[in-house]
Parts: C-alpha cells; structure tokens; sequence
C-alpha cells in the first residue's frame, strides 16, 4: 500500500471518523482505523460495534492495499506534518511510514483482515431528504432524549415515517419535543426506529446544510449516508454512518400532547429566552424552578432561591386573558426555544397545573411539565 495525500485532507478525512472510537475499547483493534487505498480514493472506517463510519478523501494511490493503525496517535501525527504533500506507505510487517516534509514517521499497526467489517443489511425502507431537514428536525427535539439508563427506549430520537411525513419525537418523562417534515412515503415504506443518543450526536455533527442523505434501515440496523458537495475538504461520494437501533416500542407520545390548551401567549422568542436565562441565575438545587406570571400583554418571569436572592423580568407580550402563574424548570423551558430559529413562539395552556405547550407556525411543539408553585 503506498499513496500521496493533502494532509488537511487527511486530517479532515480522519475527524469525521475518531468519534465513534471509545477511550476503553473492548478489543484493541477497535481502536484502530481500517485504511483502504484503491482507485483514486483512501477510506478511513472505524467502529465501536454498535456504531460504525466510513469516510472516502481524495488521494493518489501507486499501491492498493489496507492496513489499520490507531487513530488517535494516526490523528495527532498528521495533524503536525509540516507540509502538505504527505506520503503513506507499508514499510514492513504492520508498519506503515508517514513522510511529510523533512518529518519520517513510523508507525505500527494490525493487519486489516482483523478488523471488523461494518454490518451489511436487506433494507426494508429507505428514503431520501436533504441533510439541512433533517439536520433542523434533530435539533429541535434531541434536548428531550432521557439519559436514564433504566428507561432505555426513551434514550434516543423516535424516527416515524408514516403519513406522508416523517416525524421525529424525543421525551424524557418531563418534557416531549416533535418535529415533522413532509415527504413522499408509499404504503410498503412506512415504519420507524428508534435511534440511540450516540448516533443521534454523531449524525448532527456530521450532516450539514446542503447535499442530501439517503436513510437505510430495518428491524436491527439503520444507515445514513451523506452525500458531499463540498469537495475542498478532499471528502468524496459520502460519508457512511451505519448504527444500531434501540429495540423495542416507543410509547405512545400522542397521549402526552394535551388535547386542549385554554389560552396562548404569542412571545418574542430570543427575548423570551434571554429573560429566562437571567432568572435562571438566581435558582439553586433547592428552588431549580422559575415562575411565569402571565398578564394582559405582558409576561413576568421571576426566580428565587434562600441562597442567592430574587430575580425579575419582564417583557410585552400578545396575551388577553385571566391572571395565570405557572412554574417550569427554567431549562425546559429554554432548550426549545433555543432550537428554534422562529422571531416569534406561541405558548400555549391550560392552567397552572397543566402542562404548557411551545408551538411553531410550522410542524414543532413541545410539552412542558410544570412544577408545583411554592
């Protein structure tokens, strides 16, 4: 194996792959990335067996063949080449050496027939959608995953695709977040999976604004493989994310959504959250809630706590309606306002033991528990 490579895009190639790599690997290969050199393209691929990444960046290959070596020492190595033009090549058993410049590395590794293979699989539905979509579903409800270990099936992002939509739900007993977008799905093409949280933390950092990603996935698996338009990154054809699902039935988030809300709140969104984040200051983790008072036009959010003191905010609103106070914890509150990008939210209730409900003009709510008034 021998090939001449852009060191920036080698270094590019080699972070859209270290993630995955845990710091305690369970077999020491899987700390290591499977290089293959072929045609005209180098593919970087790790995996932790429950999640695995390919890469593909341009380079020029003299010499096919593969190789593994660890990639967090590969990764610091090359990210401190002096030059650009880098040379790869097998110099021995499991020895591959690295020249840039005046700079000769070598470095061991394991042979590549050791490494294992990311996972193959009969799809039973696959679609296609723009990666920004579905990058801007998956912000506005990945804060709502639960990372409670004993309430598995809630650690992750509902994916349904059903009813010419595809929608995309997180809760964590607290709070619930969902967020739709329209497509085409034939009747066979339904069906949905649970995806876990470290592929949905992976896969927001990897998609991007343009381009598309086509989504693969059955009972067991489910892929994702961007397509790259960006070709200055050396990154060609795709990046390939395969993962795991987490097995089981969601519940029935539906049952969560309240069927009626009494009165709405149309709120300035990016003011609503920079009052909720100086209120917040003054909680403590004994009095962890902030309190709305919700008038004729106006809102007041106030917040205190026996260790720090008070704090008090007010801003114009378009509200007519009874006097209401309803306590929330402030960062339920701010998360979904923070994933919107709207000038302006709609909140929505009941009373002020009811839980309260954050809307969009477009296909997004999410439900807030709130907390007992002191």
């Amino acid at each position: 194996m021998k090939f001449k490579i852009n060191r920036d895009h080698f270094v590019n190639g080699l972070s859209q792959v270290t993630n995955v790599v845990g710091t305690r690997a369970s077999m020491p290969i899987l700390g290591n990335v499977l290089i293959q050199a072929e045609g005209d393209t180098v593919s970087l691929t790790t995996t932790n067996l429950d999640l695995g990444i390919r890469a593909r960046i341009k380079a020029e290959v003299s010499t096919t063949g593969s190789i593994t070596l660890p990639v967090k020492k590969l990764a610091t190595i090359v990210r401190a080449l002096p030059s650009n033009d880098t040379t790869v090549e097998l110099s021995g058993q499991n020895r591959v050496k690295i020249t840039s410049g005046g700079s000769v590395f070598q470095i061991m590794g394991l042979a590549a027939d050791q490494f294992p293979a990311l996972p193959t699989f009969a799809n039973q539905h696959d679609f296609t959608l723009a990666q920004g979509d579905l990058l801007g579903l998956l912000k506005k409800v990945a804060y709502a995953q639960s990372t409670d270990e004993n309430r598995y099936i809630l650690n992750g992002v509902f994916f349904n695709f059903a009813e010419e939509k595809l929608t995309l739900v997180a809760t964590d007993g607290r709070r619930l977040a969902t967020s739709a977008k329209s497509m085409t799905i034939g009747e066979d093409q339904a069906g949905n999976l649970i995806l876990p949280a470290k592929t949905v933390a992976e896969l927001q950092r990897l998609l991007g604004d343009a381009g598309e990603v086509k989504i693969s996935f059955n009972d067991r698996q489910v892929s994702f493989v961007t397509q790259v338009t960006k070709n200055d990154t050396g990154l060609v054809d795709n990046i390939h994310l395969v993962s795991k699902v987490v097995e089981g039935n969601y519940p029935n988030y539906r049952q969560v959504i309240p069927k009626e809300t009494v009165h709405r709140v149309d709120i300035e969104r990016e003011l609503f959250l920079e009052c909720v984040r100086r209120a917040a200051i003054m909680t403590s983790d004994k009095s962890s809630s902030v309190k709305l008072i919700v008038g004729d036009n106006e809102i007041e959010i106030t917040a205190s706590s026996t260790e720090f003191g008070e704090a008090h905010e007010k801003m114009t609103v378009k509200y007519e309606g009874p006097s209401v106070q309803i306590a929330f914890n402030p960062q339920y509150l701010s998360d979904p306002l923070q994933a919107l990008a709207d000038d302006t939210v709609h909140f929505e209730f009941k009373d002020d033991m009811s839980p309260g409900v954050f809307k969009n003009k477009e296909d997004f709510l999410c439900v807030v528990m709130p907390q007992r008034l002191n």
